[in-house]
């Protein structure tokens, strides 16, 4: 073998070796982009879709995608934040909700979604649960034995993945009201999302204060400091969406008006919902269609849930 080609095939060897290094770590930066888009903004796609259906159909996919680059990078919290909430919105819109749609007339079919339902919401919670372990090693066990403690440690970067921690959680509670077990983690989730409010309290279109409405109903204690909280933290979701937001609207309808058997004011509540542009509102209008669609449903309960 000559000289010149034993330095080539040694340079040949060197630069296929630098290849597939480079090769990794372009997958790597690339998967970090693709988790940095979903946390950030590929949801503005959705966000902005008019077509309930469809966005339902499509979801699955995108969370299929979350998923496999997890497979890859397990602890990227970018997408750990996208699983999180995708898997809880999906939950909420096009498995919880189509089943209240039916469950009058389909008992048992309604169970069985609403079983999917937890189920999805518990995977979005480990999801979050992981995010902020990624960010603060140690967060899992901590929440677990002392909540109240441990989210003192989150800061305004973790308001996202602490919000849609909390609202997972929360959702499956909420449907698993006769689990113990499930009920005695529903003061970790209050901890989490005062934690979440107290960082951000004007965080996307006062979500964190809607999410306080259903938490702030649920629990126990003196109606009359219940019925206040829960009011004041509706009036704060309206100033900042500046009542553009459907759904607080449909949440204080449910969670007050029922209860007080204010026939009137929830079917206030619920024009006011109904009422929202979801045009003029793009950024947020598949939200705001998914709430007016719950408004009209509930509309048509009213001689069921009230009465004369």
């Amino acid at each position: 073998m000559k000289i010149g080609q034993s330095k080539y095939i040694r340079w040949a060897l060197g630069a296929a070796l630098g290849l597939c290094l480079t090769g990794c770590s372009v997958k790597n930066f690339a998967i970090k982009e693709i988790a940095s888009s979903l946390a950030q903004g590929s949801g503005s796609a959705f966000a902005q879709e008019a077509d309930i259906e469809f966005a339902g159909k499509a979801i699955p996919f995108s969370l299929k995608l979350v998923e496999s680059l997890l497979a890859a990078q397990p602890d990227n919290p970018d997408l750990l934040l996208a699983a999180s909430a995708g898997f809880t919105q999906y939950a909420k819109a096009w498995v919880e909700q189509p089943a209240d749609f039916v469950a009058e007339d389909d008992f048992f079919a309604a169970q069985i979604q609403y079983k999917r339902a937890v189920a999805f919401y518990l995977r979005a919670f480990e999801y979050g649960l992981s995010g902020l372990e990624a960010t603060h090693p140690g967060f899992r066990a901590g929440f677990r034995s002392a909540p109240l403690a441990t989210v003192n440690q989150l800061g305004i970067e973790d308001v996202e993945l602490a919000y849609w921690t909390a609202a997972a959680l929360g959702s499956a509670i909420s449907r698993s009201r006769t689990d113990p077990e499930m009920l005695a983690q529903l003061p970790a989730v209050n901890a989490l999302a005062d934690r979440a409010l107290s960082l951000a309290p004007d965080w996307s279109w006062g979500a964190i204060h809607e999410l306080m409405i259903t938490l702030k109903a649920s629990g126990t204690g003196d109606p009359d400091l219940i019925r206040d909280a829960v009011n004041g933290h509706f009036h704060e979701a309206v100033r900042i969406s500046g009542g553009a937001s459907a759904s607080a609207y449909v949440s204080l309808a449910e969670a007050v008006s029922i209860q007080d058997q204010d026939r009137a004011g929830y079917e206030r509540l619920l024009g006011q919902a109904l009422a929202v542009d979801a045009d003029a509102h793009p950024e947020n209008r598949l939200a705001i269609l998914i709430a007016q669609q719950r408004a009209e449903w509930l509309i048509g309960r009213v001689d069921d849930l009230f009465l004369e």
